[in-house]
Formats: structure tokens, sequence, C-alpha cells
């Protein structure tokens, strides 16, 4: 027994002279100061990616907004552009430029052949603008004629071409005054 005690004391000799003796203060510090390193170096970037978080957040509330001021905008631009587009605003419109409608159409096939009979847009005055050119053109009519009995002038003036003929409304005398007609809502 001695020699298995003996042989015990001389592995854990072996053993001792392996570990080092006493407390070892050296081997802890560079160890604390790399967890302490770590932290602080997980805390700044947290920190950091809060504030691009939020840097983030506040640009997204801010296209958000600018996104429906733009939407409202969009929206008044297409309401204009429906009151434009309605018939009687076109035909108003029309009417300002000296337009009038067409008669029945006429269509050209491949060969060059004419399919219809072409005719020239005809129109009576229209009765808005019926007093400016019988004024400067012409001399005034009477008060008992109509607006359709007025003389008429040459074919290459824009003012004899300036209202859609309007067979189903009566025409008022030129001394009534015409109502113009106003878009609603604006």
């Amino acid at each position: 027994m001695t020699r298995t005690a003996e042989q015990m004391k001389g592995r854990v000799g072996r053993l001792a002279r392996l570990m080092p003796s006493g407390p070892s203060n050296a081997a802890r510090t560079p160890f604390v100061l790399l967890v302490v390193l770590l932290l602080a170096g997980g805390l700044i970037s947290l920190l950091l990616l809060n504030s691009a978080l939020n840097e983030g957040s506040f640009r997204l509330s801010k296209l958000k907004r600018e996104t429906t001021e733009l939407t409202d905008e969009q929206q008044a631009l297409q309401r204009d552009v429906d009151n434009y587009s309605e018939p009687d605003a076109l035909e108003r419109r029309a009417r300002e430029l000296g337009m009038v409608p067409g008669g029945s159409p006429a269509f050209l096939d491949r060969d060059g052949t004419v399919r219809g009979t072409p005719e020239q847009a005809t129109a009576q005055p229209s009765p808005a603008a019926a007093p400016e050119p019988e004024a400067s053109s012409s001399p005034p009519a009477s008060p008992s004629g109509s607006a359709t009995a007025a003389p008429s002038a040459s074919p290459t003036t824009p003012s004899t071409a300036s209202a859609p003929a309007a067979q189903d409304t009566p025409s008022p005398t030129p001394n009534t005054p015409t109502p113009t007609p106003t878009s609603s809502g604006r």
C-alpha cells in the first residue's frame, strides 16, 4: 500500500506542478476587459440601431404625409379633368373656339373610293356669340326678327361656324340676355 500511496503522491505532485499555485489575477484582467468591451460595443450598436430606426420612422411618416397630400391633389386634378370632359363643357368650349358640329361623315376605302357624301359643316350662329358678329360685320337685326333670321356671312368667316345647330331649343330674341352655363361645384 505504501507503494500506491507514493504513486498517488507522485501523480498529485506532477499535477500540482502543472497548475500554478496561488491566486492568478493576471489571467482574469484581460478576460474581464474583453467582456466589458463586448458589452459596451453591444450597447453602443444598439443605440445606433435604435437611432437609425427612429430616423427611418420619421422619414416614413413624412413620406406618408406627402403621399396623402399628393393623392388629394391628384384627386382634385382628376375632378377638374372630369368637369372639363363633360359633354356640356366640351360643347361650350368648342363654341368658344368657333367649332360647329359635323354632318354625316365620309370614309375613304383602301382603294381610294369615298363612302358617304362629304359635306361642309354649317351651323346657325350661337345665341351667345350672335351679337358680336352681327354688330361688327352686318347691320343690327330688327327686334322682331329671331337669331335664325339674321343675315348670313361668308362660309370662310369663323363667326359663321361658331355654334352647333340646336334645332330642338328655341332661339332667344337678340334683345334677351342669354344666361351663360356654369360648371357645378366650382
